[in-house]
């Protein structure tokens, strides 16, 4: 995150904001513009942590500020010190302290893990790489029984993340926002990791579920980013100016009727990520150009083969490992489930998607032949033979507002429950 000061607008401003808001400020209205509100907040989140109050949020204030966008920070144990004293410096509970620091021997200058009093996925803002990894980093921090892993990497070079929970035989891949314009599925199913960590570590259950029983039966991989390129261009994370958005501005240009940068749904190079995998891509090739999506662009570009885009061979990498039973690609738009590839699927495939569908009110549904070929779900059911599902999110124009999260994690906890079951 970059210095930030009166003035200065997007979403990075955005947030500065929340952050400052999680640190018992009062920015004002999280809306990306650092007005006199935000700057009165920031003068005094420095006053109380001893910086200098200049209202700017420079290297220093920004570090003072990260505990806040990760909901986790670092303590080094005074004398005599115990685990219900430094709760009540940061505001938190014991069992949360006790969780984050299972080795812990509670002695003086000891660097203790502190998870602050407020969840970490956020769910008032965009999302963009650097959001999504500050997440992870506090979870992780919160659970260290969580495991967080590099997959890859994308066009400009960003990290494409996957974590790791359970100890079970079921293995279940998860991922979201291979379409950078559906990226509320990101938090959504952030959220739901958050939800099903909490539970764990307090006994409790997840959609009426024992989280305990989940954990023993089932692994979860979540890849919950799959596009941070496409992503920071449609949140507002990579600005104008910057060599890539102007490289995509100019391919946008060859597409006029798609609104830029909303209607971005490829990698930052153009190439649709859900027409990259070698399941029928020749198909998908021939539908895409005859529908004149013949060069680089905001959607429906298949590229010039199968797997070229970093951010596809990442995931054809990880799941080719991995061989899950059971794979969930998030995406938005229809309240659907697809589950099926060219008229085939494992047995056992449609029972669970109609299962899936009981527990979200969402309908199964046939996928639509010119959007048939290529896909994530395509490929895992064609080639690997496991039972792949595309789960369409929400109704409404993409991109989905923050505001609709909630909706859509109402109906989705219950479905991803289901998919960790052993049933």
């Amino acid at each position: 995150m970059q210095t930030l000061r009166f003035g200065d607008k997007g979403l990075y401003v955005r947030y500065l904001q929340a952050a400052l808001l999680r640190a018992g400020e009062e920015p004002g209205s999280i809306d990306g513009i650092f007005g006199r509100r935000t700057e009165r907040a920031l003068t005094g989140f420095q006053n109380r942590f001893g910086l200098r109050t200049d209202g700017v949020a420079g290297r220093l204030t920004r570090a003072a500020l990260y505990p806040f966008l990760t909901g986790a920070a670092v303590s080094i144990l005074r004398e005599g010190e115990t685990v219900n004293d430094l709760a009540d410096r940061f505001g938190t509970t014991p069992g949360r302290i006790r969780t984050a620091n299972p080795s812990a021997a509670w002695t003086k200058g000891e660097q203790i893990v502190v998870p602050l009093g407020f969840d970490v996925v956020f769910t008032d803002v965009p999302y963009s790489a650097f959001l999504t990894a500050c997440v992870l980093e506090g979870l992780t921090l919160r659970y260290p029984y969580l495991v967080r892993f590099p997959i890859g990497a994308s066009v400009t070079g960003k990290r494409i993340e996957a974590v790791r929970i359970g100890a079970g035989p079921l293995r279940v891949g998860v991922n979201a926002a291979h379409h950078a314009n559906e990226w509320i599925t990101t938090p959504l199913v952030l959220l739901f990791l958050e939800r099903y960590l909490s539970a764990l570590s307090d006994k409790t259950e997840i959609g009426g579920v024992p989280a305990k029983g989940l954990f023993e039966t089932s692994t979860l991989t979540l890849v919950p980013l799959v596009n941070p390129d496409g992503v920071d261009l449609v949140t507002g994370a990579l600005p104008e100016g910057d060599s890539y958005y102007e490289s995509a501005r100019a391919l946008s240009a060859f597409y006029p009727s798609i609104p830029f940068p909303d209607g971005w749904k490829a990698n930052v190079s153009g190439i649709d990520l859900n027409l990259g995998y070698p399941a029928g891509w020749e198909n998908a090739r021939a539908i895409k150009f005859a529908n004149g999506f013949t060069r680089p662009g905001p959607r429906d570009y298949v590229g010039t083969r199968p797997l070229e885009a970093p951010e596809n061979r990442a995931m054809y990498e990880l799941t080719v490992a991995d061989r899950y039973d059971r794979a969930i690609a998030y995406h938005t738009q229809g309240c659907e489930i697809y589950w099926e590839y060219r008229g085939n699927a494992p047995k056992g495939a449609r029972a669970l998607a109609e299962r899936f569908a009981e527990v979200s009110g969402y309908a199964v549904s046939d996928v639509p032949y010119d959007s048939g070929f290529a896909g994530y779900k395509d490929w895992v059911i064609g080639t690997l033979g496991g039972k792949g599902f595309t789960i369409e999110a929400g109704r409404g124009s993409n991109p989905l507002l923050i505001g609709n999260l909630q909706e859509l994690y109402a109906q989705n906890e219950p479905l991803l429950v289901e998919a960790l079951r052993d049933t």
